[in-house]
C-alpha cells in the first residue's frame, strides 16, 4: 500500500492527481497543498499533459477539508504552521482558477472546506451518488473560504449565502441545481469515464464536456428546487438579524429547521460570512482570497475557532460556548476590524 499522501501520475496526456489520506477523508495537508501547486506548475508547463484529473483514495471521501486540526493545535501553540497552511492553500486555490488546462475534479464521496477549494475552481466538477457536498465553516468558527468569496455570491437566487451561512449538505442533483457541481457519473462508471479521458487527444475543454456527454445520467429531483423560492425570498434580506427574522415569519418546516441550524453557529462568523459574501459579489478571484486571508488571519488569534474545534472535532460534544454568543452583541466595528488590511502581511498571489 501506497502511504504518500498524495500521488501523481501521467498516462494518455492526463495528469493524475490521488489525494492519499482515505483515513482523514483525505483531508489536506499542508504538504499536499504545497506539492499540488508545484506539480500543477510543471504539468501546466508540459505540452504533453493535456489535461488534470483529481479524486480521492476510497469511497467515502474525495476531501474533507483542511487538516482542522493541525490548524488550530499550531494556532493554539503559537507556531506559524497555520498561516503557511492557508497562504499556500489559498495560493493553491487561485492556481486552480487560473488553470490553461481542463482541470477535472472527481467528487465522488465528501467533498467540504478545503475540498471544495481544489475542485470547485477547476473547469468541470463531475458528482457522483456518494457526493455529500458542504462549507460547513460557521459550525467551528471559521467563514467558507478558499474561494467561497468568488463562487458563493455568484450562484442563483442567494443559494451562495444559504450554503455558506448554514453549512447545508448537497447531494447531487442538489449539487447541479446549485450550479456547483457540471454532471451527475455514476462512480461505476467513472473508471470508464477516466479511460476515454486518457484515450482521447484533450484539445480543450469542449473535448471533456463531449466525453461527458457520453457518461452523464440524470441524477433525480434536487431537493432544493423545492425550496428555492423560499431560500430566495429568506435570503435576501440585508443582515443576518433579517434573514432570522424572515425565516421565523415564514414558519414553514423547512425555515424553522434552518434557523435552528443559524442558532448554533458562531454569531461572529455568521456576521463575517454574510460581509464576506456581499463583498465578494464585487472582487475578482485573487482580492476575495486575499480577503478571506485578512479575516482567517483574524479569526486565528480569537476564540471562536478553537472553542469550535474542541466541540465538534476533539471532544465531540457539540456544545460550543461562543464569544460574542449573540448576535446582537457582534456590533458592526468588529465585523469591521475582521477585514482591515494586514499590510506588509497580506497574502500574496
Amino acid at each position: 500500500m501506497d502511504d504518500r499522501e498524495i500521488i501523481f501520475s501521467v498516462e494518455g496526456g492526463i495528469g493524475h492527481v490521488l489525494l492519499n489520506r482515505p483515513k482523514a477523508l483525505n483531508a489536506l495537508t499542508h504538504g499536499m497543498c504545497t506539492a499540488l501547486h508545484a506539480q500543477l506548475d510543471a504539468w501546466g508547463a508540459d505540452d504533453s499533459v493535456e489535461a488534470v484529473v483529481i479524486e480521492g483514495a476510497g469511497e467515502k471521501g474525495f476531501c474533507a477539508g483542511g487538516d482542522i486540526r493541525a490548524i488550530h493545535d499550531s494556532g493554539k501553540a503559537g507556531t506559524d504552521y497555520w498561516r503557511r497552511f492557508f497562504s499556500d492553500e489559498y495560493r493553491l486555490n487561485a492556481a486552480i482558477f487560473h488553470y490553461q488546462k481542463p482541470y477535472i475534479a472527481l467528487i465522488d464521496g465528501i467533498v467540504m472546506g478545503g475540498g471544495v477549494g481544489v475542485s470547485e475552481h477547476g473547469t468541470h466538477r463531475i458528482a457522483t451518488e456518494r457526493t455529500l457536498y458542504a462549507m460547513p465553516e460557521t459550525g467551528i468558527g471559521l467563514i467558507p473560504d478558499v474561494g467561497g468569496s468568488y463562487f458563493l455570491p455568484r450562484l442563483p437566487d442567494h443559494l451562495g449565502l444559504y450554503l455558506g451561512l448554514t453549512g447545508a449538505r448537497l447531494k447531487a442533483a442538489d449539487c447541479i441545481h446549485a450550479g456547483v457541481a457540471d454532471a451527475f457519473i455514476p462512480s461505476d462508471r467513472l473508471e470508464a469515464f477516466k479511460a476515454e479521458l486518457r484515450a482521447t487527444h484533450i484539445a480543450d475543454v469542449d473535448d471533456v464536456d463531449r466525453i461527458i456527454e457520453k457518461y452523464k445520467t440524470d441524477p433525480g429531483e434536487a431537493s432544493l428546487s423545492q425550496v428555492q423560492d423560499e431560500i430566495a425570498r429568506c435570503f435576501a434580506g440585508h443582515t443576518v438579524e433579517e434573514i432570522i427574522e424572515a425565516l421565523d415569519e415564514s414558519g414553514s418546516e423547512w425555515a424553522t429547521r434552518t434557523a435552528k441550524t443559524l442558532a448554533t453557529k458562531s454569531p461572529t462568523s455568521l456576521k463575517l460570512t454574510f460581509r464576506q459574501i456581499h463583498e465578494g459579489a464585487g472582487l475578482d478571484f485573487n482580492d476575495g482570497m486575499r480577503m478571506e486571508y485578512r479575516v482567517v488571519s483574524r479569526i486565528m488569534k480569537g476564540n471562536d475557532f478553537y472553542e469550535g474545534v474542541r466541540a465538534v472535532i476533539i471532544d465531540k460534544d457539540n456544545a460550543p460556548k461562543w464569544q460574542p454568543d449573540r448576535l446582537d452583541a457582534v456590533t458592526d466595528e468588529m465585523v469591521d476590524s475582521y477585514f482591515a488590511s494586514l499590510g506588509d502581511d497580506e497574502l500574496e498571489l
